[in-house]
């Protein structure tokens, strides 16, 4: 849960930093190399939607066990992570990563990508977590650790 919230936090502050410096986006996204143009800015559009999704829900609802905002989580960390990954391999020169629009800006290196393969740690630890009890089964278990449904059939 504590997870959850620090993710969440940091996710809707990341966001909100890019909204405020959303014209700026597309540049920052295109010294990446991959996208430029109508491209960038789909994708700033993506990211920052995506970071909005699953930073309110994990700060409104941290106990949930929904999926959904985990792989929204997940998608938008390997986003950045490919992004980053791919431009240090290149040897480009990003002057800001972008991760809060045109605040907090800090230049393209091992550091983030230290950055990056946390978030990716943090996500399969959600993914992990949110699989951990279906819904419906509530853990429900019978004499010798078969679920009702199992202990019926």
């Amino acid at each position: 849960m504590v997870l959850r919230i620090v993710l969440g936090a940091l996710f809707v502050a990341m966001a909100a930093g890019q909204l405020v410096s959303f014209r700026w986006m597309p540049g920052i996204l295109a010294a990446y190399g991959l996208a430029s143009g109508a491209g960038a800015t789909a994708l700033a559009v993506a990211v920052i939607a995506g970071e909005l999704l699953c930073g309110v829900w994990f700060l409104a609802r941290p106990r949930s066990r929904a999926r959904a905002p985990v792989w929204v989580f997940t998608g938008v960390a390997l986003a950045w992570a490919l992004l980053a990954a791919q431009a240090y391999a290149r040897g480009l020169t990003v002057a800001n990563c972008g991760c809060f629009g045109r605040y907090l800006p800090q230049r393209l290196s091992w550091f983030v990508l230290v950055q990056d393969a946390l978030l990716l740690l943090y996500a399969g630890l959600l993914l992990r977590g949110s699989a951990a009890t279906p819904p419906g089964t509530g853990g429900a278990r019978k004499r010798g650790g078969l679920r009702n449904e199992e202990a019926d059939a």
